[in-house]
């Protein structure tokens, strides 16, 4: 009898094993996303700062990283100049969100690089890449901000 029994057991150890497995990427996959969904609403509440011109306080919010490459006084005259043009931001989507721990000419970390197609008032296709880093203290702040 128990020869009949072992090659069953071993199906149920392995669909059990196969089951864990899976259940585990299903968690992680959930805390992922949990942890994405955090740092999106971070850069969420960032650009309303920078759609309703508090160029200043955009720059306060951001990264310790980001604020050593350029002053508050120039990112502000520099976000300006770029953004006025454009008008008012009449509709943003978000087309990528994805986490990495290179990008080329920053130090090594956590980021999210987040990508938006953006129609403005004076410009029907625009697209704008925010970048969050990690920061020592597990805070997410702007380490980039680009339009194209």
């Amino acid at each position: 009898m128990s020869a009949l029994f072992k090659p069953m057991r071993i199906f149920i150890v392995a669909v059990m094993i196969f089951v864990t497995a899976n259940v585990a990427k299903a968690e992680d996959a959930v805390q992922v996303d949990s942890a994405k969904d955090a740092v999106l609403q971070a850069v969420h509440t960032w650009l309303q700062l920078v759609d309703r011109e508090k160029y200043s306080e955009s720059w306060e919010g951001a990264s310790a990283y980001f604020k050593a490459a350029v002053t508050q006084e120039d990112w502000t005259h520099s976000l300006s100049a770029v953004r006025k043009p454009l008008g008012n931001t009449l509709m943003r989507k978000l087309t990528v969100s994805e986490f990495l721990t290179e990008l080329p000419g920053a130090p090594d970390g956590n980021y999210l690089v987040v990508l938006y197609e953006t129609v403005f008032q004076n410009k029907q296709h625009a697209v704008e890449t925010v970048t969050f880093m990690q920061e020592a203290d597990g805070h997410w702040r702007v380490s980039g901000y680009f339009i194209k």
